[in-house]
């Protein structure tokens, strides 16, 4: 039978399970993390109880905080529990279980509250983890969009903020009206330049209101880069049970996630850190390389096997890496088109990296969804794959594999809600990615031309032919063979009258 957790059962529960050796009565809170969900007690609160473990830097404990409908939720599961949640690395040859016990409390979900807080001068540290449709960002140009009609209403009445930004700013204020110093604000999001992204937003709200505070911000506090890594699952009814039966634990918000994990940080911390690189993460002077290898191998890898996976019928990652022509695809892709447009980093080895990737998504234990991976392709594709795309075409590089991506992402987006058993177009912008997909069927420049997602790449005219002539060969031959042509002819381009020719055939 599960016990349910919680710091009077740690005890009781199985030899096979990890709980905390430390005295947790002895943690000191250091951190606020600010949209506290699966991954960051997979990753960040993980790094901080190996710490713990370690009897080291225990005034660094984590005080969760969100504005979230989300974060009520999971702050009542994590309250019944004493802020305890365990965490199971899925290893293909078994899993094992941790009680992380980094948390030891969550603030209220409310912006006085949390104001209150961060304000506290034992904070040093505020993590994000607020997704990266989270910073007020404009969709044309990726930069801080100052009429957003929330930022403006923070702007307008900065005493009773209703963003997180607007709470940071009013905090930061208080703390500098009190001679407190600052802290530290560090983005686990997976955004290019995290750490600058989130500094433009949070000094361009505060020069909109009291621009001697915005010259203090951008002098005093630090917003260090980071790069984040580690695959972690939404939780669902599999995922409690799987923790119920094989651990013996009932936990109303346990995480699976998988063994790996890399977390790489600027060493840039106006108030201080705990001493992280002591249980394995990485701390350096510029993390853009890193950020960049992460962004197009692992990230835009989902991307590439996503809607070829769905297309081709599977549901689990794993599964669908297991076909030798979506594995295949997927590592032509990346050496033909995307190793070649990334600039050499000392101490960056992309082939190993890449070879990596792959064993991490042939996992079988995680059972990640190709749901997920075709979610949110809007945001997803501009973050991913069209920077490689830039690039390429800048450099003159071929780009019939990525032109291919974005023809199988188009021909799904046409086929996906009509088609039974494939993951449904889930996205913010389904209804414009549905009709242009469905106009691309008579004019292939109608997808690219969205121009919310691709702004100008739709003025290439070779992405446009690759793109128009992709479309005819899916069309013509089905979205395995137009895979497997590619893998095995490398084409630099294909002709639309040879598909059409072909279908008829």
């Amino acid at each position: 039978m599960a016990l349910p957790l919680s710091q009077q059962t740690l005890a009781a529960l199985g030899q096979d399970v990890g709980v905390p050796a430390y005295d947790r009565r002895r943690l000191r809170p250091g951190v606020l993390h600010i949209g506290l969900g699966n991954f960051h007690r997979s990753h960040m609160a993980s790094y901080l109880d190996r710490l713990f473990t370690r009897g080291e830097a225990l005034d660094w404990a984590v005080i969760g905080a969100g504005v979230m409908p989300a974060d009520v939720r999971m702050r009542q599961r994590l309250h019944r529990q004493d802020w305890l949640s365990t965490v199971v690395d899925l290893h293909p040859e078994g899993s094992s279980a941790r009680v992380v016990g980094a948390m030891v409390d969550f603030v209220p979900v409310a912006s006085a509250a949390i104001v209150r807080a961060l304000v506290d001068p034992g904070v040093r540290i505020v993590s994000l983890t607020i997704t990266e449709g989270g910073y007020f960002l404009d969709p044309a140009t990726g930069r801080f969009d100052a009429a957003h009609p929330r930022i403006l209403a923070d702007a307008a009445d900065p005493r009773r903020p209703g963003t997180l930004f607007g709470m940071l700013v009013k905090a930061l204020a208080e703390r500098r009206a009190r001679g407190l110093g600052p802290f530290t604000v560090l983005s686990c999001d997976n955004l290019p330049g995290n750490g600058q992204v989130t500094r433009s937003v949070v000094v361009g709200l505060a020069e909109r209101v009291d621009r001697d505070l915005a010259t203090w911000i951008r002098r005093e506090v630090s917003f260090p880069n980071a790069m984040v890594d580690c695959i972690t699952p939404r939780t669902t009814a599999r995922e409690r049970e799987l923790v119920s039966r094989r651990f013996g634990i009932e936990d109303a918000a346990p995480v699976v996630c998988e063994p790996f994990r890399q977390w790489v940080v600027e060493d840039r911390f106006c108030a201080g850190r705990p001493p992280l690189e002591r249980v394995g993460v990485e701390f350096v002077e510029e993390v853009s390389g890193h950020e960049t290898m992460k962004l197009r191998l692992l990230n835009a890898g989902h991307a590439s096997i996503a809607y070829v996976a769905a297309l081709l019928g599977y549901r689990q990652v794993h599964a669908a890496m297991g076909d030798p022509d979506i594995h295949d695809w997927l590592g032509a892709l990346q050496e033909r088109e995307i190793l070649p447009v990334l600039r050499p980093v000392e101490g960056l080895d992309y082939r190993a990296y890449r070879m990596r990737i792959v064993e991490r998504l042939c996992n079988a234990e995680m059972g990640d969804t190709v749901s997920r991976l075709c979610a949110n392709g809007s945001a997803r594709q501009p973050k991913f794959i069209l920077p490689a795309l830039r690039d390429a075409i800048g450099r003159g590089l071929p780009v019939a594999g990525l032109a291919l991506e974005l023809a199988l992402w188009c021909h799904y987006c046409r086929v996906a809600d009509d088609t039974p058993g494939m993951p449904p177009l889930a996205d913010p912008l389904a209804s414009r990615l549905r009709s242009g997909a469905r106009e691309a069927a008579r004019a292939p420049q109608a997808f690219l031309e969205i121009r919310e997602v691709f702004h100008d790449l739709a003025e290439s005219p070779g992405l446009r032919k690759a793109f128009a002539d992709w479309l005819a060969v899916i069309e013509a031959w089905g979205p395995r063979a137009t895979i497997r042509r590619y893998v095995d002819q490398g084409w630099h381009g294909v002709d639309s009258r040879q598909a059409s020719k072909a279908g008829s055939s």
